[in-house]
């Protein structure tokens, strides 16, 4: 189960790699200002995840015009998530959680995926300008998206 809607957004600092370097993506910088979409997902490279990335990308404007910034957050190194964002032209902000603290912190760890090992689960949070969830879905695969349209409907 992921954190509760109501709940605290546990706040964090991770590394995204930018054509200007390394740069730290923190929560709580959007708090009082705008509200945050996170979108952890398994593995970049891999289909699902491309295609969701990429649709995301394509409908970045919708979450700008709700007043939201969307983060797209694996257990990729920033470096690797970097190249895939390039080759496949994705441009939302994408984070690296190496640790998995955040991941575990957001209860959304799934264990061994296809035997490789521990990555992020595919799952959709709203945190409002509060630092409230508004939102919060886990899907039951890794290769099922989470409701957009609900997603949309939180930040309404």
């Amino acid at each position: 189960m992921p954190i509760a809607v109501g709940s605290k957004a546990p706040d964090f600092t991770l590394k995204s790699k930018t054509a200007s370097g390394l740069v730290d993506v923190k929560l709580s910088d959007n708090y009082g200002k705008k509200q945050t979409v996170l979108l952890f997902f398994p593995l970049a490279y891999t289909g699902v995840c491309t295609k969701e990335m990429c649709d995301i990308t394509a409908g970045l404007s919708q979450y700008d015009s709700l007043g939201a910034q969307v983060i797209g957050i694996s257990v990729d190194s920033p470096f690797a998530q970097e190249a895939w964002a390039n080759s496949n032209k994705i441009t939302i902000t994408l984070v690296s959680d190496l640790n998995k603290e955040v991941t575990k912190a957001y209860d959304v760890l799934f264990p061994m995926l296809a035997g490789v090992g521990d990555t992020s689960a595919r799952a959709a949070f709203v945190i409002g300008t509060d630092g409230v969830v508004k939102y919060a879905e886990k899907t039951a695969a890794p290769t099922e998206l989470p409701n957009f349209d609900a997603v949309k409907a939180a930040l309404a």
